[in-house]
């Protein structure tokens, strides 16, 4: 039944002669073909990544979107050798050989003859069969990355679709980029080898995991430090949306790559879950209705946007390398969506400081040892002040009652 779906759908592209004629395609039905068994997991230098390109480049051309690849196409490859130390960078080589691998970074151009350029982005390359970066731990099987990230694509391609519908003051490329999981390798090499005049860039909106919004439609927005005007125009475009902001421009995804290049960024990211790398990232998961959010939220911020030019750059504290050195850990996956006080816990790793005292997901941590616990930077810099094999008493809200535990980190 999946494959059906997957050859109607092209059969429905290929009937289409020109954005006029295109039949309309939603959202839901870009995620079903991109995280579909047919793409293989979408891996980097894959047969099915080079498929699910061929697929978002028809997309970017029902749309009428202009190709702003390499040689007059959608296409900029990249060719890399992979490291095998991890602390170590991929060398780009433009020479093939049996040791690279070949990346698809796919790229589309909305001209409105203007000075300034906003770039969108999303990766579409998720693991594969698994291995290195997979949280699964029962041998190989197809990753098809619903949310990580064809919901990205999904949104980029829906924005595509309304900003080429609207008059505007500014030129839009939207990127596809591939080598996302293994270190940020595609829009890395777009910044450093552009297909536009990088310095027109304004800024760059990236769509990372957008497909799981909450019933306290929290979506965590970083880089909202990187230009003095981000802040007020997302508060003003929220709607019933709740805002988890981030200062940040450094984070584990694309937008980074862009605001190492002095390159105001916002990523979008309605956060982890218990799919996240897994092969269980379905397609039926996703929250529909929360993406038409999220895609109305970045819409509205993009066209109050679209006056002011080249917006005005600024750094930002990286929020990690703020945090000194700790040689423990709680063992907990941290709610980044969480706008309240304390630090929410949305997971619990097994045979851990913390499962072993027995806090759950959805506990409130607001206290360790002596040391108040406000938001996630007082956490982190908390657990600096501990030691291995240290014990404390921690305070955490579960369901809006304190509770207090005792910890060995």
């Amino acid at each position: 039944m999946r494959a059906f779906k997957i050859v109607f759908l092209f059969l429905v592209f290929i009937a289409c002669k020109n954005k006029e004629e295109a039949s309309p395609v939603s959202m839901k039905d870009d995620v079903t073909v991109l995280a579909d068994d047919t793409f293989n997991g979408r891996e980097t230098g894959t047969t099915g990544e080079r498929e699910a390109a061929a697929y978002i480049s028809k997309r970017f051309k029902e749309l009428g979107l202009e190709p702003k690849g390499y040689t007059g196409d959608y296409y900029q490859s990249f060719v890399f050798r992979p490291s095998a130390n991890p602390h170590e960078e991929v060398e780009f080589t433009g020479l093939k050989s049996d040791s690279t691998t070949t990346g698809v970074n796919v790229i589309g151009f909305i001209d409105n003859d203007a000075a300034t350029t906003v770039v969108i982005g999303a990766h579409y390359d998720h693991l594969g069969m698994g291995g290195e970066g997979s949280l699964y731990r029962e041998g190989k099987a197809i990753h098809n990355g619903a949310d990580d990230n064809a919901s990205g694509v999904a949104v980029l391609l829906d924005l595509a679709k309304r900003l080429q519908n609207t008059k505007s003051q500014q030129n839009y490329l939207f990127i596809a980029f591939s080598g996302e999981e293994m270190g940020l390798l595609g829009s890395n090499y777009f910044v450093k080898n552009p297909t536009i005049d990088i310095s027109t860039v304004s800024y760059m909106v990236n769509m990372d995991m957008v497909g799981r919004l909450n019933a306290e439609k929290t979506v965590a927005v970083h880089g909202v430090g990187t230009s003095p005007i981000f802040k007020q125009t997302l508060f003003s475009n929220k709607g019933d949306l709740t805002i988890a902001e981030h200062e940040s421009g450094i984070g584990p995804s694309d937008h980074t790559s862009f605001y190492l290049a002095d390159i105001p960024v916002l990523h979008f990211f309605t956060g982890q879950h218990e799919d996240y790398h897994k092969p269980s990232d379905d397609p039926e998961k996703l929250n529909y209705e929360g993406m038409e959010a999220v895609a109305n939220l970045i819409f509205g911020v993009i066209a109050d946007l679209d006056p002011k030019g080249k917006l005005e750059f600024r750094k930002t504290k990286n929020e990690s390398e703020a945090v000194p050195d700790f040689k423990v850990t709680l063992g907990v996956v941290p709610d980044y969506l969480f706008t309240g006080k304390g630090m929410r816990i949305d997971g619990v790793s097994e045979d851990r400081p913390a499962q072993k005292a027995g806090l759950q997901k959805g506990d409130v941590v607001v206290k360790m040892g002596t040391h108040p616990v406000t938001d996630m930077m007082s956490y982190m810099k908390t657990l600096s002040k501990f030691e291995k094999g240290e014990k404390a008493m921690v305070t955490v809200e579960r369901e809006g009652v304190p509770m207090e535990v005792e910890v060995e980190f």
